[in-house]
């Protein structure tokens, strides 16, 4: 029977268990959260990202997760330089030029700032500069693509925090917490 975790990934750990390499060798990765061997991450968060990460044992189950061609839904909580304005929703919405073409239309919508964590280290503060918090759902998976959507509209992304795949959300958890999720069905 396959496995699933839901991770809360926390800012400035990196989506593997392997040291980093390229780094000073002193970055946090995913085994300095989970010991459960046979665990693999299915898709990625960046370095500067926050939120649900799912791990699998399963390669079918990790495939369906991840695979931009499945289009499973993933859900943000981004916080953005600048008030929300309903233009930029709805170009959100329908789709962005990037470099590497239109995005898919997303459903976007402004939020009330949600209840979180404290981020470590904060987000930079700027007395004069407002900002506001968006739900993005996206079924597509290019690079950094959230961050390079709200860019592209003139609302740098300054907080970023995946909260659902799918159905599975982090229901709760913590900055490093996870914990083992049932699976209606066998992969």
């Amino acid at each position: 029977m396959a496995r699933l975790i839901a991770f809360c990934k926390p800012y400035g750990v990196l989506c593997q268990f392997s040291p980093d390499r390229d780094g000073d060798g002193k970055t946090a990765t995913l085994a300095d959260f989970i010991s459960s061997p046979g665990m693999y991450p299915a898709g990625r968060l960046d370095k500067d990202s926050e939120g649900l990460l799912l791990l699998t044992d399963n390669g079918a189950l990790q495939h369906r997760i991840s695979h931009p061609k499945k289009k499973m839904p993933k859900t943000y909580l981004v916080q953005v330089e600048g008030e929300s304005d309903p233009a930029v929703i709805q170009q959100l919405s329908q789709g962005v030029a990037l470099k590497d073409g239109l995005t898919r239309p997303a459903k976007v919508k402004a939020i009330r700032e949600p209840e979180l964590w404290l981020r470590q280290p904060p987000v930079r503060y700027r007395a004069h500069i407002p900002t506001s918090w968006l739900e993005i759902t996206l079924r597509e998976g290019r690079n950094r693509q959230v961050r390079r959507m709200t860019a592209a509209v003139g609302y740098p992304t300054l907080r970023l925090i995946r909260y659902a795949i799918g159905s599975w959300s982090l229901n709760g958890l913590e900055p490093g917490q996870w914990c083992e999720l049932k699976l209606a069905r066998k992969y």
